[in-house]
C-alpha cells in the first residue's frame, strides 16, 4: 500500500446512488486527526471517537511520528475498515495536515468533515452536537471554547491570555463572526468547502484555522458554535511555542492583502 495516498473509500463505503449525506451516528463523516508522536493517545481516542460516530470513518494525518504512530494505526486499520492512515514524509505542519484531510473528505464523496486535537483536548462526547449543529442547517459547526458554556481547564494565565489575544484581533481584523477563531475542533459540510480552493490556503502552522473561517466567510458560509470544554492535554508534548504564535499572528496581518 502507498504509504502517502491511502485507497479510496469504495461504492460500500460511500453509496454512489444517492446525494452524499450525514447522520448523528456519523454516517457519511470523516474525522480528519492530525498527528505528531501521539502514539499515547490515540488509541483510547480512536475508542472513544467511534463510541459517539459508531459510523463514522476516520483518517490520520501523520508527519512520520518517530514514535510509532503512524505504525499503530496501519495496525488498526488492517482489523478496521473505518481507518486509514495518510503518511506524510516529515513534520510538514498542522496547517497541511488540517487541509490533506479535508480534501481526502472530498475526494472520497464523504457529506462532512470533522478535524479535531490528537492529545484528548477535544472530548470527543461533543462529536454529536457538531453533527447536530450540521443538520440544523450550519456550514460549519465550531467547537467553542469562548461562547456561553464553553470553557478551558489546565492552560495556565499565560497561555489563557495568549489565546484571548489572538482570537480576539482575528475576529476583528479578519471580520470573523465567530468566538473562538483559533480551535481546530470543527465540522464542515461538504458542499461549502468545495466552494473554495482548498489549495491556496497558504498557513503551514496554526493560523489555517482562521485561515479557513476567513475564506468559508467570503465564500458564504453560515457558522455556528457549540460549548466545548477544552481541556490540557495529559499525555505528550505541546507543539505550540511563542515562535509559533508569533508566526501565526503575522499570516493574520498579511492575509486580507494577499486575496
Amino acid at each position: 500500500m502507498d504509504r502517502e495516498n491511502p485507497p479510496p473509500r469504495t461504492a460500500l463505503d460511500v453509496p454512489s446512488d444517492a446525494p452524499p449525506s450525514f447522520a448523528r451516528d456519523g454516517s457519511g463523516a470523516l474525522v480528519a486527526v492530525a498527528t505528531y508522536n501521539e502514539r499515547e493517545n490515540l488509541p483510547p481516542l480512536v475508542d472513544r471517537i467511534f463510541q459517539f460516530l459508531p459510523r463514522a470513518h476516520l483518517l490520520v494525518v501523520d508527519d512520520g511520528s518517530p514514535d510509532g504512530t503512524g505504525d499503530w494505526v496501519d495496525e488498526r486499520a488492517a482489523a478496521d475498515p473505518r481507518v486509514r492512515c495518510l503518511h506524510r514524509a516529515g513534520k510538514l505542519g498542522l496547517g497541511t495536515a488540517t487541509i490533506a484531510g479535508l480534501r481526502h473528505a472530498l475526494q472520497n464523496g464523504y457529506a462532512c468533515a470533522i478535524t479535531m486535537d490528537a492529545d484528548f483536548s477535544h472530548d470527543p462526547r461533543h462529536l454529536p452536537e457538531l453533527m447536530d449543529t450540521l443538520a440544523r442547517g450550519a456550514d460549519v459547526a465550531i467547537g467553542s471554547r469562548y461562547v456561553d458554556g464553553g470553557r478551558i481547564e489546565g492552560w495556565p494565565w499565560q497561555r489563557r491570555w495568549m489565546s484571548r489575544c489572538v482570537n480576539g484581533f482575528a475576529r476583528r481584523w479578519l471580520r470573523l463572526p465567530v468566538r473562538d477563531t483559533s480551535g481546530a475542533y470543527r465540522a464542515y459540510r461538504a458542499e461549502i468547502l468545495r466552494r473554495v480552493a482548498l489549495e491556496t490556503v497558504r498557513a503551514k502552522g496554526y493560523a489555517v484555522f482562521e485561515e479557513l473561517l476567513f475564506v468559508l466567510r467570503r465564500a458564504g458560509a453560515r457558522f455556528e458554535e457549540v460549548p466545548i470544554t477544552f481541556v490540557d492535554r495529559q499525555f505528550g508534548q505541546s507543539k505550540v511555542s511563542w515562535r509559533e504564535a508569533v508566526r501565526s499572528l503575522w499570516h493574520l496581518v498579511t492575509l486580507p492583502f494577499r486575496r
